[in-house]
């Protein structure tokens, strides 16, 4: 029984991958395209500190890493936009050990070429978090593949102070997948 999570695991991704012939985008019914114009008012006890480029006026910050990438992006030449992934209910559905779950990665970035780029935090790295990430780039690849919302990536900043590497990478080679 310990092991019964992992059997379904298994057992799922191998129907569910042997079994897709397109990867298509699912929209939420009600609000099928969202901005960060929609944001509601709100209050929290997190450190935060005024923006410049962000959409929104403050990034709230869930550690002194994503402080430091914040105010990275913030100044970054390549980075024309960006925002912290917090309210914004931008979540990608993955399922770990049989389980539907949600994702929500840290930092959504918009390039000054006009290309996207979904930047995850992540020091130690564990099995849900690669399961994540292999949701996150099927996520990419459809989004790439519907074509009406420009082309996107992802990337892990796994270390303090490689953001600007990312950041450098992803502008010079115009990356449309993972690391």
């Amino acid at each position: 029984m310990l092991n019964m999570t992992k059997v379904v695991q298994h057992i799922w991704e191998a129907i569910r991958f042997e079994n897709t012939e397109a990867l298509t985008l699912v929209f939420d019914r009600n609000r099928p395209i969202r901005s960060t114009s929609d944001m509601m008012t709100w209050y929290t006890g997190k450190p935060c500190e005024y923006t410049t480029r962000s959409h929104i006026n403050c990034c709230v910050f869930d550690s002194a890493w994503e402080a430091s990438e914040a105010f990275a992006l913030d100044h970054s030449p390549h980075v024309a936009a960006w925002v912290k992934n917090d309210h914004l209910d931008f979540k990608v559905q993955y399922i770990y050990r049989g389980v539907v779950k949600r994702y929500v990665p840290d930092f959504l970035i918009r390039f000054k070429s006009g290309n996207y780029l979904i930047l995850e935090t992540k020091g130690q790295d564990s099995e849900q978090d690669r399961t994540k990430r292999h949701f996150l780039g099927q996520w990419v690849k459809a989004v790439n593949a519907h074509g009406s919302f420009g082309r996107w990536s992802w990337d892990v900043s796994k270390e303090p102070g490689d953001v600007e590497y990312i950041l450098a990478r992803h502008t010079a080679s115009e990356v449309v997948s993972g690391p």
